[in-house]
């Protein structure tokens, strides 16, 4: 399995990976609504404010995460949240998607991000160090249609305190249906 931080040569690979993985799983509706988001984050999202981490295996895209920038209006943190992830239908159950989270996150980490966030499973995201948390210690951009797929973690040594503030996301994820 090999890792990578960028998206510019595979980018059709990606979007096709996330809409064939939410089609799979949710229906061809939400497929083209995550494939839509993530064309838009590609085509729309400063570079400084997304990262791209993928899992190859014997040359085939397997996986794929982005984290995007989130701001606190009151808060100079540096937050990003994790929206969204896929591993090939297929391949799901093999530990991909935990080992690129592992590896995604401890690149934001490197960079010195202090927060990220995701909206999701808790059980599942809850392997690789994210907790529940509440519109008090993170206020999501948009409201919440299952507040507990609100999840959280410090990527600092410090325990996660609250984000202080109004947030905003990128444009691409302010979308109510994302929500």
């Amino acid at each position: 399995m090999q890792f990578f931080n960028e998206h510019g040569i595979c980018r059709d690979d990606i979007i096709c990976l996330f809409k064939e993985t939410f089609t799979a799983s949710e229906g061809e509706a939400e497929g083209d609504l995550v494939a839509n988001l993530v064309t838009g984050m590609f085509d729309s999202v400063a570079p400084h404010d997304i990262h791209v981490f993928t899992a190859f295996d014997e040359g085939k895209l397997v996986g794929a995460v982005i984290f995007t920038r989130m701001n606190f209006v009151e808060d100079d943190r540096t937050v990003f949240i994790l929206s969204p992830a896929a591993v090939a239908t297929a391949r799901q159950g093999e530990g991909i998607g935990q080992a690129l989270l592992s590896h995604g996150i401890g690149n934001l980490r490197k960079i010195g991000a202090d927060v990220v966030l995701t909206y999701g499973d808790p059980c599942f995201y809850s392997k690789v160090g994210f907790g529940k948390i509440t519109g008090k210690l993170a206020r999501a951009p948009l409201p919440l249609s299952h507040p507990e797929g609100w999840l959280g973690q410090s990527l600092t040594t410090e325990t996660l305190t609250p984000l202080k503030g109004a947030s905003t996301c990128v444009a691409p994820l302010d979308n109510q249906l994302l929500w």
